[in-house]
């Protein structure tokens, strides 16, 4: 087990920051540069033409807002669950769950009134939009991931009121979008397990939830949710091959988690993100998962 000592003053300097998300993403950077430039030379992305399902009327406070819900095969479907297994994973505050989804840039356009408005085209498999069809609780499901995933991009709160509009599957035109050739894969959700041969504590430090992918093929990003935090002052983290170990201040937080790849510890990168109180690691992979 190797102790990245060189992750707290980093942690600390990205704290006292104001754009913690470029910190990061500088560290990112540095972690997979090399990983990156020997990578062959292929398409970044590829342009898909989504087909119109239907469209939400909401508002902002730069006045209203639609948004064209679509769909094209090229998208990945979501994982095959039935509505009372996501329900129960829902409720059991898991992110597991993804709904591949393209999001799509805002675009002027005028309302059945004539006056200006601003519209954007959400785009989701189409085998799960059929699916999506036939279920309210779906239905609701996308509209609401749709809409959260657009004030996150554009930094646009959006009112959570909305309504379909009838005989009217899209406002404006649908533009061409960009996708990525590959979605990142996921891996085993690891925020649930402990090490094998440690005991399931009953009391003790909260163990926070571990979200993991793959950003490139030697590229594992993790992100641990630390919502009772303000900072980056007294977290610890230890990386070793298969293994991230993180504790918080004041014993609030304690993880330790078997991950089933070979991580390069001494080239992985941290940074503490005080806006989403999320610590965020960059691990390059040692060999790359079969």
């Amino acid at each position: 087990m190797a102790d990245l000592k060189l992750l707290v003053p980093e942690l600390n300097e990205a704290e006292t920051m104001s754009a913690e998300t470029a910190r990061f993403e500088e560290l990112l950077l540095q972690a997979s540069k090399e990983l990156q430039q020997a990578q062959t030379s292929r398409p970044e992305s590829t342009q898909i033409q989504p087909q119109p399902g239907f469209c939400i009327k909401t508002n902002s406070s730069e006045g209203k807002v639609f948004i064209n819900i679509c769909h094209s095969p090229s998208i990945p479907p979501p994982a095959d669950l039935t509505e009372d297994e996501l329900l129960q994973m829902l409720e059991e505050d898991q992110a597991g769950f993804r709904i591949p989804m393209s999001l799509g840039e805002p675009h002027a356009e005028l309302d059945a009134k004539g006056q200006g408005c601003t519209a954007y085209d959400v785009a989701v498999n189409s085998d799960f939009y059929r699916r999506m069809q036939n279920s309210d609780f779906l239905r609701e499901l996308v509209i609401t991931i749709a809409r959260e995933g657009l004030e996150d991009k554009y930094s646009l709160p959006l009112n959570p009121e909305w309504r379909i509009l009838k005989n009217r599957p899209f406002l404006g035109s649908i533009s061409q979008q960009n996708i990525r050739p590959q979605q990142r894969p996921r891996i085993q959700e690891l925020g649930n397990l402990y090490m094998p041969d440690s005991p399931r504590p009953e009391k003790g430090p909260e163990k926070p939830h571990l979200n993991l992918w793959l950003e490139a093929p030697d590229l594992l990003l993790a992100e641990i949710d630390l919502p009772k935090l303000e900072g980056a002052l007294g977290l610890s983290l230890e990386i070793g091959e298969n293994r991230l170990v993180m504790g918080g201040p004041q014993q609030l937080y304690h993880l330790d988690a078997y991950i089933p790849l070979r991580i390069n510890c001494d080239e992985s990168k941290a940074a503490f993100h005080q806006k989403r109180k999320q610590l965020m690691v960059a691990m390059p992979l040692l060999s790359v998962p079969s």
